[in-house]
């Protein structure tokens, strides 16, 4: 989703080569998370140039970021301070993230206040 997101549409084999040399994965299996994305209507094929299908992100980064929150926050039965508890004490998050978190948390107190 990445390499979609920052260089738009692209064959499996653009997706595949986005990869380092080191991290580069089996080329059925980028094809299988394609297809996988694809199902769940994440990404869809819009061309074909020769036998490759070009696919192009449906959902945004955003839109995608909060799916994917609200199954993790969901796995912890709906509690998310455990996650946040433990991105903070494993060191998951710096000193400055932590600092706009609170910034965040802030606003919001400010926004409620105004309601």
């Amino acid at each position: 989703m990445q390499t979609l997101w920052g260089r738009g549409p692209s064959s499996i084999r653009e997706l595949l080569e986005a990869f380092p040399d080191k991290e580069r994965l089996a080329y059925t299996t980028v094809q299988t998370v394609v297809n996988r994305l694809e199902a769940k209507k994440a990404i869809r094929r819009i061309e074909k140039i020769s036998n490759a299908h070009i696919f192009e992100a449906v959902i945004s980064r955003a839109a995608a970021q909060n799916r994917m929150i609200d199954e993790l926050v969901a796995w912890f039965g709906g509690k998310p301070l455990p996650i946040v508890t433990t991105l903070i004490e494993s060191g998951k998050l710096t000193p400055e993230e932590v600092r706009e978190a609170r910034k965040a948390l802030q606003r919001l107190s400010l926004k409620d206040k105004r309601k």
